[in-house]
């Protein structure tokens, strides 16, 4: 059996319900739930089932009861990506993060210490997202939030996004990005769960690599941003990248800062599913930077992630890092006693 020693960055969050939109005819992305057995439901979007999902995402004793077979001691939950709903108009959106967020802090007051929140903001609108990030940091105590790989087609490098992440280090906030709406699509041949097996990893390596060439973390050097997926297609690029700025003049005058080093202060989740990949990011992005992600309580998740970290040989001190100590810098809680 595994220990109870993993701190999860990587799970999520989807109510029980949605709340009725508050206003006139409800508008398109705006979700709701509907049965399906004794332990599911359906997501509805658009009068279209999204995703069937189980009780585990709404019930904090269901996914606690999990805990002890994952080796987790801490989950760190955020809302499924697609309830980021950056589509909404800003007042929609608003109202409905706000909602989730109010969810995700109940379940975290239910957990007795072993959950802790990411939250969502609405980032179609740069001063209701510094608000909502204000209000779930001083008025819910969540730990950080989390944003998409674009929004709405802006990849979150863009310059545009700075006052959000200045206020994400004024605020000692921490930023998660996952993968949502992923370009690339029209090139998959197969089944629409293709969308998360593919495309998802190749989005949040482009977003990876858009603040890298967009000199984030130059304007930033104190952010503390990660990636799930292990960054998606970011350590394949990045070879290629660093190669290229010795060829290129536009891209050496572009990007400040050595792509290789400034990959090593980003932060990613494990969930490859790959113990030789899972070495690979650790060779490429040192072991100070990797920490557990799982896509719990989702079909499609990690159920092991602690032995999957052991069984990739490392010493006793990295294994460390990967499963608790990485994460607990990342959230913030170095100085919090886990038991």
């Amino acid at each position: 059996m595994a220990c109870c020693c993993g701190v999860d960055v990587h799970a999520h969050v989807i109510p029980g319900e949605f709340p009725k939109y508050l206003g006139g005819a409800t508008p398109s992305g705006w979700p709701s739930m509907a049965p399906a057995d004794e332990c599911h439901r359906h997501v509805m979007i658009d009068g279209k089932n999204y995703r069937t999902v189980s009780d585990k995402c709404w019930t904090t004793s269901r996914r606690l009861a999990d805990f002890q077979d994952m080796g987790l001691q801490l989950q760190a939950v955020s809302p499924m990506p697609e309830l980021l709903s950056y589509w909404l108009s800003p007042a929609d959106g608003s109202q409905l993060v706000r909602f989730l967020n109010e969810q995700i802090a109940s379940m975290v007051n239910e957990s007795g210490g072993q959950i802790v929140g990411l939250g969502a903001v609405p980032l179609q609108d740069l001063t209701l997202a510094i608000k909502e990030l204000h209000y779930i940091k001083h008025s819910l105590g969540l730990r950080g939030v989390e944003v998409g790989s674009n929004i709405n087609g802006v990849v979150i490098g863009d310059p545009k996004l700075d006052p959000f992440f200045e206020a994400c280090v004024a605020l000692d906030m921490p930023v998660f990005v996952h993968a949502l709406r992923p370009v690339g699509m029209d090139r998959l041949v197969g089944p629409a769960p293709l969308q998360q097996v593919l495309a998802y990893p190749t989005d949040v390596g482009l977003a990876a690599a858009s603040v890298l060439t967009g000199n984030l973390m130059h304007r930033y050097p104190k952010l503390r941003i990660a990636f799930s997926h292990g960054g998606g297609t970011l350590a394949m690029l990045l070879p290629r990248l660093q190669q290229a700025m010795s060829v290129f003049p536009a891209l050496r005058e572009s990007v400040q800062l050595s792509p290789m080093e400034q990959a090593k202060a980003l932060y990613y989740d494990t969930l490859v599913f790959d113990t030789q990949t899972l070495r690979h990011l650790v060779h490429t992005f040192g072991s100070s930077q990797l920490m557990i992600g799982t896509d719990y309580p989702f079909n499609f998740h990690d159920k092991h992630p602690v032995d999957r970290i052991k069984d990739a040989g490392f010493d006793a001190q990295v294994v460390e890092q990967l499963t608790t100590t990485n994460a607990k810098r990342f959230l913030g809680i170095e100085s919090i006693k886990l038991e």
